[in-house]
Parts: structure tokens; sequence; C-alpha cells
């Protein structure tokens, strides 16, 4: 098992550079990819990071030069032999060659393009622009590789015994959840935490840990290179990316209204069974289901993302049986902001009521909260999201407002449109 404080002690050798091939990235991205790569290739996007915690002030944490120094590495990657057998050749989903030969010749060819980098007001400004198939497989680098510069501004201070101790308690840490939860009989959890990790090297420890600690209980991570190294599933559906984009390619409220249901018609087309999993909360999860055409009731479940996840669940069952479902062969799949206190209720309010699944994100990557000297490694919501597509302003509106997203005049037209009322503001901590 790999020394981690030694190797943060190390932190500027060329072993460890932060993105350590194109497939350190979440599952989803690849199958969205494929998706946007069969039916929307020529659509021209514009990604930009979004810093919720603004009391963390990027830029004046990161230095400028290494973080182009860790982006430019990014760009000089490209698949290696094995993982283009394992993308080309395992089963994924029950499904082998889940990847198309056309999708992976183009792939396989791949440079990530350039991005563009100014600092503003303490932050920094860093978006990618150009065809969707290829900007898009930025967002899950570029927020692992600020996330890490972050947590190394700060270890960078601390001494080699300090550092032991630190990820001694970590582990402690981390390891006294997984014990919790071995006590969650029929528990089905993934690592879902690339996204917003501390390190790789964390993230595959705690991976390590999860296989050891939960067994057949944990499913896979939606990290495609420590799900090949670690030899267990890879894990991942869809995400809001796919409707914000094709709704700010809509000409008309009508097309508006229609364009969520048009993403999972196209999903349908190309996945069955485990990958047919309904994220509905991009413009308010009561609408969407309203609205949403019989065939998705048949779909294999829901994933709940933001809002009340007990309400969510609670929403999506009664959906269900109102179309003649039965809700205890549906799957729901929790994923926002979750810790074990929260997993615990989840599991025990819905366990033979719904298949429950926990994808568990930050706080099991990157929950350094109180280790470190004035909290400063303390986890905070970053994101990369799509802003803009062909010329035209995104939206999300999501079950939280405080996860909208759009310009204000937007948001509003789109509230209109799917016909979202006064919602509830919860906290987002990550």
């Amino acid at each position: 098992m790999v020394d981690i404080a030694t190797r943060v002690w190390n932190h500027k050798w060329k072993i460890d550079p932060i993105v350590r091939s194109l497939i350190d990235t979440d599952f989803y991205k690849l199958l969205m990819c494929q998706s946007v790569f069969r039916n929307k290739p020529n659509t021209t996007v514009t990604f930009s990071l979004i810093n919720r915690s603004q009391d963390v002030r990027l830029a004046e944490l990161i230095d400028e030069g290494e973080l182009r120094e860790q982006l430019d590495h990014i760009r000089s990657l490209s698949l290696s032999r094995g993982e283009s057998t394992w993308l080309r050749g395992n089963t994924f989903y029950g499904k082998r060659q889940m990847f198309r030969p056309d999708f992976m010749e183009w792939f396989e060819a791949l440079r990530l393009p350039d991005y563009h980098l100014e600092k503003k007001n303490g932050q920094y400004e860093l978006t990618f622009e150009g065809s969707w198939p290829e900007v898009m497989l930025w967002e899950i680098p570029a927020l692992a590789v600020l996330m890490e510069l972050r947590g190394r501004a700060v270890l960078k201070h601390m001494g080699r015994f300090e550092l032991q101790v630190l990820y001694a308690r970590a582990m402690t840490k981390l390891w006294g959840k997984i014990e919790r939860l071995r006590e969650l009989d029929d528990l089905r959890i993934a690592d879902f935490g690339t996204r917003r990790r501390h390190s790789y090297l964390w993230q595959d420890w705690a991976v390590q840990a999860m296989i050891e600690g939960l067994g057949d209980r944990f499913l896979g991570t939606s990290n495609c290179r420590i799900a090949m190294q670690r030899e267990v599933e890879a894990i991942g559906t869809n995400a809001h990316e796919l409707p914000m984009v094709y709704s700010a390619l809509a000409q008309s409220d009508a097309e508006l209204r229609q364009a969520p249901y048009d993403v999972l018609a196209d999903w349908h087309e190309e996945h069955e069974g485990n990958l047919r999993i309904i994220l509905p909360d991009t413009y308010g999860s009561d609408g969407f289901l309203q609205g949403a055409p019989d065939w998705l009731a048949g779909w294999t479940g829901i994933r709940i993302d933001s809002g009340d996840p007990a309400t969510g669940a609670e929403a999506a069952i009664q959906w269900w049986k109102d179309r003649g479902e039965d809700p205890t062969k549906k799957l729901v799949i929790f994923s926002d902001g979750l810790d074990v206190d929260k997993i615990e209720e989840l599991h025990r309010q819905f366990v033979g009521r719904v298949r429950t699944s926990f994808g568990w994100g930050t706080l099991l990557t990157n929950d350094f909260k109180g280790l470190a000297p004035n909290d400063g490694l303390a986890p905070f919501s970053l994101v990369c999201k799509a802003v803009e597509a062909d010329g035209r302003p995104t939206v999300k509106l999501s079950d939280n407002p405080n996860k909208a997203m759009g310009p204000s005049n937007e948001i509003e037209r789109y509230k209109r449109v799917f016909g979202v009322g006064t919602q509830k503001a919860l906290e987002v901590e990550v």
C-alpha cells in the first residue's frame, strides 16, 4: 500500500502528476461522451469553472504557473494501449463492447483542446470552448487538479510527522464510517468522489478501504482508472449536462419543454438495464415526472441529486405506483451530499420499499474537516459546468434553488416553461 504521507511530502515528484490518464475520470462522462459523439458531435459548447464557496479564494492559494503546468500535462495525455483494450473489451453493466469502434477510434486519437485561464477577484476563471465531445472531457480533470492543488497549498506548510499524523487520523475517520456502514443489511454503495477528491492517491486508498471493509456491498467506483487497476466495476450513468445543452439548443418553448425527454429517448436507444436511470431534477423533479412519457416508467430507476432526498424518493415511489409499476423492483440512487448519518437514515427509511443504492462522493474522498490547521482542508463546493451551447446560455434549476445556474432572465423563463413554483432552499455544502 502506498505511503501517502511520504508521497505528499515529496509531492513535487514527476511521478505524481495530479491527473495521470484520460480515463482518470468518471465513467458517466465517457458514456455521455459517446452519446454526444453520436447525436450532437458538431455542437459548440463552453464549460466554465464555478466556485460556490467564495470564501475559498483559489487564486490566492494556488500558484498560476503550477496550475498551468498541471493543465498542460493533461493536454499531453492520450489513451494507453492497455486503457484502450480495457474500454474496448471489458464488460460494463453486463454488456461487452459498451464503447463502439467509431467512438474508440476517435477517443484513441484525442488530445484535449486548449483552455483559457485568468485571475479575477481572488478566483480563477477557467473556461474550455470547442466541440462538445472534446471539451466535456475537461470537466473532471479540471476539478481534480484544482481540488488537489488547493490541498497541496495547505499541506506544503506541514512537516513530515504532521503529515503522517494527519493521514493516520483521516484513515481512522474513514474506517470508522465504513464500520458503521457494515451494520446496514443489503447496503449497495459506490464511490462517486472523483470530482472533488482530496487527491488521486487518497481516492485510490478510499476505494481499497471500501473493498476490504464492505466486500460485495461495495458496488464499484466512478473512476475508470481506479476501476481498471483495482478490478472493480466502473459505475455511472448520465448527468445534468445532457438536458442542459439539449435545452439550450431548443428554438421554442415547446421544444424546450420536450428537450429533457429527447435526451432520454436518445439514451434509451443506446442503453438498457441499470443504465436506464432517470435524473429528473435538472428543471424540477415534480414537473418532470408529471410530464414524463409512459415509457419512462418502465426504466430501471431514478437518481436523486438535489432537494430533500426522502421527499424525492417518496415522489418517485408514488409516480411508479400511479403508472402500475412495482416500486420494490425499482432502483433509487441517492447521490447528493451524502455522509454516513444520511446514508443510514435513508437506507432504513426505504429498505424493502425500493431497491436503494448510494453514490458516496465528497465526504468519502475528501473529508479532512477538522484535521488541518485553520480547517484548511475542509471540503468545498466547486463545479465545472456547460454554460453555453451554440452561443445560447444553459440553465439548471435543480430541486434546490441554491444550485440554480444561468442568466436570471433565462432562469425565470425556464421556471415558467417547466412550471416550477416555490422551492425550498437547502444549504450546499459539497
